[in-house]
């Protein structure tokens, strides 16, 4: 059996299930949706699951809520490792009045994919990598692992309305996910811990 590692953009796969206006789907189990993108052929070592914790927000509390209940839904999931970045402040400045405000950004997450990516090619882990993104920064790792690797395969999976040319270039193959298969990787609505906390999907995600 051929060997597949997944590599999820948590960021990218969630913006571009936004731009769909896909909100009921945000409840994802990532590791039933990795499982649906592989052949008979194929069986699924482990998931990475690449994010950041977002600030919580006075006027929208929910947000930090939301987030965290279904990260730590998403840790019960077996074969699925969280890899976490940072969500750093950032000054924006209106080009127009001069007024500025802050903003967070998202970092680390392309260079935290990138190490993972190489060292499991390295440690021989994969046979096949799947990444999960749109990012075309991620061009440079994934050429990377044909070019060390060539008896490996690496396949982007492109979320709902993203696409990077770079990608499709830098990798053996690329597809993007379609939305029957974000619809049939819904976790269940409620998730219930080792403790016995369960775990409900927020009410705006239904």
């Amino acid at each position: 059996m051929e060997r597949v590692t997944v590599y999820i953009d948590g960021f990218n796969l969630y913006y571009g299930l936004k731009s769909k206006r896909w909100r009921r789907y945000y409840w994802l189990d990532v590791r039933r949706l990795s499982e649906k993108l592989l052949r008979p052929n194929q069986r699924l070592v482990e998931v990475h699951y690449f994010t950041a914790s977002v600030v919580p927000e006075p006027n929208n509390p929910g947000k930090f809520k939301r987030q965290k209940t279904f990260l730590e839904a998403t840790e019960m999931l077996p074969d699925v490792i969280i890899h976490y970045g940072d969500f750093l402040p950032k000054q924006r400045r209106c080009s127009v009045c001069g007024a500025t405000w802050q903003t967070y950004e998202e970092k680390m997450t392309d260079v935290n994919i990138a190490t993972e990516l190489l060292g499991d090619a390295q440690d021989n882990v994969f046979d096949t990598a799947i990444v999960m993104s749109g990012d075309g920064d991620l061009a440079t790792p994934v050429r990377a692992v044909g070019k060390r690797y060539p008896r490996k395969r690496t396949v982007v999976a492109f979320p709902p309305g993203r696409h990077a040319t770079a990608l499709v270039h830098a990798a053996t193959a690329h597809f993007t996910i379609g939305r029957g298969v974000i619809k049939g990787s819904q976790l269940p609505n409620q998730v219930t811990k080792p403790d016995g906390y369960v775990l409900t999907r927020p009410p705006s995600w239904k």
